[in-house]
């Protein structure tokens, strides 16, 4: 079992940037799959991006391509997301997501408490 923590949400101007952190803690923290969802109020959770076990392959939802980048770092157990030219459409709690296999809009196993990204326009 792996246990995730988010950092680094806040209150940002459109047009600005953020990095999101996503801590792992637990059994082969490093050997999961990782990735990133966002809930928008009154919308339903949404996968916005994800990485596999050594980091090499990235995915995206079409709406942040070009302006997010999934990262991680295995020798600190932690994943990232760097959000660039954020837009007050990108404002949700953005939830750190690991799975075994792989990460999918579908499918996720465990699941981090969230962190608050708000965007003023």
């Amino acid at each position: 079992q792996v246990q995730l923590i988010e950092s680094g949400g806040g209150l940002v101007q459109a047009g600005g940037s953020l990095r999101l952190s996503c801590a792992a803690s637990g059994r082969s923290a490093g050997s999961y799959a990782m990735g990133w969802f966002r809930q928008a109020p009154g919308k339903e959770r949404e996968f916005v991006a994800g990485i596999n076990r050594n980091g090499i392959s990235t995915y995206y939802v079409d709406s942040v391509k070009g302006r997010f980048t999934i990262s991680r770092d295995n020798a600190k157990n932690t994943v990232y997301l760097r959000m660039n030219s954020l837009k007050p459409e990108d404002t949700a709690v953005y939830f750190c997501a690991a799975d075994p296999q792989v990460v999918t809009r579908t499918q996720a196993t465990y699941w981090g408490q969230g962190t608050q990204v708000t965007v003023s326009s």
